[in-house]
């Protein structure tokens, strides 16, 4: 995925959380982040130093595609809320347009992905990202790769089409509030 060349790079947003900081879930149901997913990936993605993020996923039993190894539709899953995740640090809500995921080498279960990902340029409301997954460290040799085109989009994008009663809940909840209120100022 090639952005256009009048892309932009990506500018931090002067609020965005420290390099390191845990950004935490931005839904306690979200099957990436949540931690009230029981089968979740229970992804914890950090800060990075620019407009960049890490990440750990533990690929347990109920990831698994073939006997003992992940599914490639869970890998895609992490590297998208990773790469998903970056929006915090511009104070904006994006959600995925187009993902495309390369898989180099077989994930066991009981692995640790170590997760990076960055964005690479914006263009209006477009975000251009990339995306990899190392076994063994930061280090590691590459498991999985991603690359992703992310939408931004308005809070009205999710009480538009969300379900009533998930929306009532997540709007009920101080913390999402706080987290919703954090982008009302961007422009």
């Amino acid at each position: 995925m090639t952005p256009p060349s009048g892309a932009a790079a990506a500018v931090r947003h002067p609020d965005a959380p420290a390099p390191g900081e845990l950004l935490g879930s931005h839904y306690e149901h979200c099957f990436g982040c949540g931690g009230a997913q029981a089968h979740g990936l229970h992804l914890e993605v950090r800060a990075g130093e620019g407009v960049d993020v890490t990440a750990e996923f533990t690929v347990r039993p109920v990831h698994q595609g073939a006997p003992g190894l992940a599914h490639g539709g869970v890998l895609s899953t992490a590297l998208d809320e990773t790469m998903g995740s970056l929006g915090w640090l511009m104070h904006m809500i994006v959600v995925t347009g187009h993902l495309e995921t390369d898989f180099v080498r077989p994930v066991p279960v009981g692995t640790v992905l170590h997760l990076s990902a960055a964005v690479t340029a914006v263009d209006g409301r477009k975000v251009f990202t990339r995306a990899t997954g190392r076994i063994g460290g930061p280090e590691g040799p590459v498991a999985v790769r991603a690359e992703a085109l992310f939408i931004k989009v308005d809070v009205e994008h999710f009480t538009d089409h969300g379900r009533d009663e998930e929306i009532q809940a997540a709007m009920a909840d101080p913390d999402q509030v706080r987290r919703a209120r954090a982008f009302e100022v961007n422009p």
